[in-house]
């Protein structure tokens, strides 16, 4: 399986960590809420097609990407920078580094 880096370029699944569901909410860190959190850490759906997931490229830039993968087919229509790391890796570019 390819993942397109939006930095690197196509790279092999093997660069990559796999980080989780891209779809779960956190509970607040203060909250007291027992069956939130319980929720938060076990409860995982399984769903057949499109998923969101977070991913790390690990092996090379260490840029955090939100990726859209298909469960079935494993085929990835999109991946996207999470948050701001975008700026990280265009800093990396200009510093020469990869």
């Amino acid at each position: 399986m390819l993942i397109t880096c939006p930095y690197c370029g196509p790279r092999d699944v093997i660069e990559f960590t796999y980080q989780g569901d891209g779809n779960r909410e956190r509970p607040q860190p203060a909250s007291q809420d027992l069956d939130a959190w319980n929720a938060y850490v076990y409860d995982r759906l399984n769903p057949a097609g499109d998923h969101n997931e977070i991913w790390q490229h690990s092996g090379s830039c260490r840029a955090h990407l939100r990726v859209v993968r298909n469960t079935l087919t494993h085929e990835i229509s999109s991946v996207a920078f999470t948050r701001g790391d975008h700026k990280v890796a265009a800093r990396h570019k200009a510093e020469g580094k990869s």
